[in-house]
């Protein structure tokens, strides 16, 4: 069954926050704080209402932030596409970085050869500690 997708003002205003934000990785506090500040009026349910439908018509990817309920999401830009490239999360500070690696390439390609297995770069996080989080574990 097809799920309807209809242009509201709302889900215009959310799509358009995004990619005002294309290179961020935005939770849901986050947006409705920059909502807020444009003096938009949006409900946390609508928010994730309209997210839901923006990840699954692919104009948002969403990531899980390591092991809380809590996802970030960022606006797809047809031109660059998160699809190419893995991405590495803090684990502490919670950033998500595009990993762009050649080495990444033979990754993939001993998966697919040697284990018969088809990976999807985008939706591949590694997690771990950022440069600056762990510069100040070594302060500590």
């Amino acid at each position: 069954m097809e799920v309807k997708v209809y242009n509201t003002r709302q889900k215009t205003i959310i799509l358009e926050m995004l990619k005002n934000n294309k290179n961020k990785h935005l939770t849901a506090d986050d947006m409705l704080f920059i909502l807020s500040a444009q003096k938009v009026s949006v409900s946390r349910a609508t928010l994730y209402r309209y997210l839901d439908v923006l990840v699954s018509t692919g104009d948002v990817k969403k990531y899980i932030l390591s092991e809380s309920d809590k996802a970030c999401y960022q606006y797809v830009d047809s031109g660059k596409s998160c699809k190419e490239h893995f991405h590495l999360m803090c684990i502490d500070c919670g950033t998500l970085q595009h990993l762009e690696c050649i080495h990444i390439n033979e990754i993939i390609n001993h998966v697919e050869k040697d284990h018969k297995f088809k990976v999807d770069p985008g939706r591949v996080v590694f997690y771990g500690l950022c440069e600056e989080c762990m510069r100040n574990k070594q302060e500590e």
